[in-house]
């Protein structure tokens, strides 16, 4: 455990060291942020038309002003609401395009800095070294889904309608920010550190972790479109799919990482 927690620091102090790295989360997070804003607050704003005026959100009206935690929602507040829990997914984007650059900087990274050989030689098991890795991508990948979070509350809590923030306190709304979040962002890194330790090229590793992307990307547009509906049941049923995919990949981690091959035939 302390090999752990030492490798863990050190893997953190050279994350610090190279901000760069969450250049693409910070970008993605912050579209996440903007855009439902945009769409919920600021257009009916400069337009002076109100969203609940449309007939295209009659059935968002209806659903929201019928759920006991957002029944004092107004027509208005209530479209609001159906908006800003839709877009929730693409917070759940941000943290997993830094994931990808990260855990891809980990191992190849280090490989072209010659200072993965070092750790390699020394009595850590692949188990120790992985998860480190694996843990260095994944803090301050939540944090940044935390974070993410926090300023989207706050945000719909002064600029929406009264009551609107609501309807992201609900165990729906939590639990695509704080179970699905996290376990497909683990997915993602989890890939992206396997396909690291076979490939010298970053990008390989970070196009493969976005095989976790297109499905989210795929949920919003199926949730904007009225196709799904995030049920508990359905989000059940994900969280669990996405808790064995990441036992699966963590012993495919374990058995593909070649210590020897990349030590001695890694050019």
């Amino acid at each position: 455990m302390k090999r752990l927690q030492a490798l863990l620091a050190k893997e953190l102090m050279d994350l610090r060291a190279n901000p760069g790295l969450f250049v693409p989360a910070v970008l993605t997070g912050l579209l996440s942020l903007m855009l439902p804003f945009f769409v919920a607050v600021f257009v009916p704003w400069l337009t002076g038309e109100r969203l609940s005026d449309s007939s295209d959100f009659t059935l968002a009206i209806e659903l929201y002003r019928t759920e006991f935690s957002t029944a004092p929602l107004s027509p208005e507040g209530a479209v609001q609401g159906w908006i800003f829990q839709q877009f929730l997914v693409l917070l759940v984007l941000a943290p997993i395009a830094g994931a990808m650059s990260v855990a891809a900087y980990t191992v190849i990274g280090e490989k072209q800095a010659r200072t993965l050989e070092p750790l390699l030689a020394t009595p850590l098991s692949t188990v120790e070294l992985l998860g480190a890795k694996v843990l260095g991508a994944l803090i301050p990948a939540a944090a940044l889904t935390f974070g993410s979070f926090g300023l989207y509350f706050s945000g719909v809590l002064f600029l929406a309608e009264p009551q609107v923030y609501q309807v992201l306190l609900t165990a729906r709304a939590l639990s695509i920010v704080f179970v699905l979040g996290p376990l497909a962002t683990l997915a993602a890194l989890q890939l992206a550190v396997c396909v690291s330790s076979r490939v010298n090229d970053a990008r390989s590793a970070q196009q493969i972790g976005a095989l976790i992307i297109l499905p989210l990307s795929g949920l919003l547009v199926a949730q904007l479109m009225g196709r799904v509906q995030l049920t508990p049941a359905w989000l059940t049923v994900a969280a669990v799919i996405l808790l064995l995919v990441n036992i699966g990949l963590m012993r495919t981690a374990v058995v593909i990482f070649d210590r020897e091959s990349i030590l001695t035939r890694w050019k």
